[in-house]
């Protein structure tokens, strides 16, 4: 539930949950972030759609698809460096992440 109220940080979250408390794999840890976010997106999709809340979109197209773009292409890199990558580097990287958007957040309050 609180994963779903921080929407993209709701992953910051979720991944050191998993990883200390359910102790599983890193890159596990991600994946089951998004699995558990699925569902949060699909509703927030038709909710918003149903407003015609995407009509934002439409007036900023070159920003979605440059977003969309770069989301796909960090998916793919991701999934490619997924058995490259060793977790002594994942988890440190991740951590410095979560400390950056915490820093960040509790200076824009």
């Amino acid at each position: 539930m609180v994963a779903a109220l921080l929407g993209v940080a709701g992953g910051e979250l979720l991944i050191p949950t998993f990883v200390l408390l359910v102790a599983v794999d890193t890159k596990l840890a991600g994946s089951l972030s998004l699995l558990v976010s699925l569902p949060t997106m699909l509703v927030a999709f038709f909710r918003y759609s149903r407003d015609q809340a995407f009509t934002v979109l439409a007036a900023n197209k070159s920003f979605a698809i440059a977003m969309a773009v770069g989301s796909v292409t960090g998916s793919i890199a991701g999934a490619l460096l997924l058995g490259i990558v060793p977790e002594q580097v994942i988890v440190p990287l991740l951590t410095a992440l979560l400390l950056y958007s915490a820093a960040k957040v509790w200076r824009h309050t």
